[in-house]
Parts: C-alpha cells; sequence; structure tokens
C-alpha cells in the first residue's frame, strides 16, 4: 500500500477530517465552553439540592415545633380537663351539702307548722268543747228549772245565803 493509495481510502480523510474539526474545536476553546456550561448547570443543580435541603431542615424543624406544640395542648387540654373535674366534683359536693342543709331546714319549718297546726287545732277543740260543755250545761239547767218549780238544793243553798247576809 502505497501513499497514494492511503489518501485514495475515505476512511483516512474522514480521520483527517475529525482531526482537523478537533483542532478547530479546540482553538475556539469549544471544551472550555462545553466544560464552564456543565459546571454552570452542576452549579444550579447543587444550589437547587442546596435549596431543596435547607427547605426539608425547615419543613424538619417545623414539625418538630407542631409536634411539641401538640403535646403542650395535650398537656393543657389535660390539665383543664382534671381541672373541670375537680370544679364539678366540688360544685356537687357543695350541693349536696346545700341540699341537705335545706332539706333539714324545710323539715323543721314543717315540723313548726305542725306544731303550731297542732296547737291550733287542740285550741280550736278546747274551745269546742267548751261551747259543747256550756250548751249540755244550760240544756240540764233549763230542762231542770222547767221542771221542777223549785230545786231543793237551789232553795237550800239560798237559804243559807240569806241567812248569813
Amino acid at each position: 500500500m502505497s501513499l497514494s493509495d492511503i489518501f485514495q481510502d475515505a476512511h483516512v480523510w474522514i480521520a483527517i477530517a475529525l482531526v482537523v474539526v478537533a483542532i478547530v474545536l479546540w482553538r475556539l476553546k469549544v471544551p472550555g465552553i462545553a466544560t464552564k456550561a456543565l459546571d454552570d448547570v452542576g452549579a444550579k443543580v447543587q444550589a437547587q439540592l442546596d435549596e431543596a435541603q435547607r427547605l426539608r431542615d425547615e419543613a424538619a424543624a417545623l414539625l418538630a415545633k407542631i409536634h411539641a406544640q401538640r403535646l403542650e395542648t395535650e398537656r393543657a387540654a389535660e390539665e383543664m380537663l382534671k381541672l373541670a373535674q375537680a370544679d364539678a366534683d366540688r360544685l356537687r359536693a357543695e350541693a349536696a351539702i346545700k341540699l341537705e342543709e335545706d332539706i333539714k331546714r324545710r323539715g323543721l319549718l314543717a315540723e313548726r307548722k305542725i306544731a303550731l297546726a297542732e296547737a291550733q287545732a287542740a285550741g280550736e277543740v278546747k274551745a269546742a268543747a267548751a261551747d259543747m260543755a256550756a250548751q249540755v250545761a244550760e240544756a240540764v239547767l233549763t230542762a231542770r228549772i222547767a221542771g221542777a218549780a223549785s230545786d231543793p238544793l237551789i232553795d237550800a243553798g239560798l237559804s243559807r245565803l240569806a241567812s248569813r247576809f
């Protein structure tokens, strides 16, 4: 194979063209531009990754804060529930004491009313008995006076009175 045969081969010309294109690209600093473009893209990606990491850290901190607030709220709710239960128990006990006192007071008042009613009833019974006794005595005396012109006991009592005066 001679030198002229080598230049006749298409592969050689393709190789020479490739070398010339590589030299032109190298002289125009295309690899540096490409590297710089890749570095810029890499920096943007890194900045996005850093921002994502920062956002993730902020989200984790916010989640921890929310969790702590939830625990604090639950503890406060439990405390309020305990206080409410204690207040309810205290109010229930006070109400029971007041109810017992009210029942005693009303019982005493009822006993006083009953005693007063008994006294009034006894007075009315005595008055009625006295009225009835007076009516019976009047009826008996009227019957005696009407039946006898004179009563020997009354006559004897009158004669004794006359002798004394």
